[in-house]
């Protein structure tokens, strides 16, 4: 038979165990109606009731397929393949927390929104494989820590933002297969943190600014499928960790600055004409391959 005082400690244990579960059900009901109505600016925006994923309004936001909650504040979206259609809204730059979104391998249509640069927080921007078209926003230089954006195969038209030079924490920049033109802005220069710059598959031109020699961390560099001409820079000769370099199908006048490169630290290298007077010809053919750039897998992240 249980005591008084073992009785009231019972009792105390239910009260504490309730206060933690009317606690943990308060946290996730926690985010804002602000930012709850957000999320169903997207959804209506891009026919949330045909998503292959669907929410489930009567959830809290928490429980929401993708969403993810910290402190009562959306912080990531991830849509990856998904089955959007729509346009992207421009609500979508409210999200004052937010640190990821993917909205990746769907089907969104129209321009990215300008509000895109208001993202203060983000660190990951992917929306490859969707039909976007139009410019790419100047203000998306405004995400300075942002270190992925990843916008390859879509409709993307007009010249690359030099704004993107001010996004000092990139370290994936990924904008093949696009409508891009234009010359490649000597800002890139200064995004000495980046470790991938994919520009495949476009329509720029001009020669091929020398500031890219500064990118110290570069590992791969695709600017393969364009119309850029003169030399390739000779500063390139500072790349010492890069692995992939792929610049066939271009009108390069000139390919002679090759010879200053280190082409044994290559796994990929591919470029329009092989020289079997210079060092190039110590390139195995058959490891060359075409970066995969145009239809690399998305990872939810």
């Amino acid at each position: 038979m249980n005591t008084p005082v073992q009785n009231y400690s019972k009792i105390m244990k239910v009260f504490a165990i309730a206060a933690f579960i009317g606690l943990d059900l308060m946290a996730q009901e926690k985010v804002s109606e602000g930012e709850r109505s957000l999320l169903m600016d997207l959804y209506e925006n891009t026919k949330g009731r045909e998503w292959v994923h669907k929410w489930d309004l009567e959830l809290p936001v928490s429980d929401w397929y993708g969403i993810k909650v910290s402190d009562g504040n959306v912080v990531e979206i991830n849509l990856f393949r998904n089955n959007l259609v729509g346009q992207i809204p421009e609500s979508i730059g409210k999200f004052e927390h937010l640190g990821a979104l993917n909205l990746a391998f769907n089907n969104l249509r129209g321009e990215m929104p300008m509000s895109i640069g208001e993202l203060a927080q983000l660190k990951t921007l992917k929306v490859e494989m969707n039909g976007l078209s139009g410019k790419i926003p100047k203000e998306i230089g405004k995400l300075e820590n942002l270190i992925e954006f990843s916008a390859f195969n879509n409709f993307l038209s007009g010249n690359i933002p030099s704004s993107i030079g001010s996004m000092r924490s990139l370290k994936i920049l990924n904008l093949s297969s696009n409508n891009l033109w234009g010359e490649i802005p000597k800002s890139l220069g200064r995004l000495t943190n980046l470790e991938v710059l994919g520009l495949f598959e476009n329509s720029l031109n001009g020669r091929v600014p020398g500031e890219l020699g500064n990118l110290y961390s570069l590992r791969e560099l695709v600017l393969a499928n364009n119309n850029l001409g003169g030399d390739i820079p000779v500063e390139f000769g500072q790349l010492a960790s890069l692995r992939i370099f792929q610049i066939q199908n271009n009108r390069f006048d000139s390919f002679e600055n090759l010879k200053g490169m280190d082409t044994e630290q290559f796994l990929v290298f591919d470029y329009d004409r092989w020289d079997t007077n210079s060092q190039k010809k110590n390139i195995d053919k058959e490891r060359t391959r075409l970066a995969k750039t145009k239809f690399e897998d998305g990872e939810d992240k």
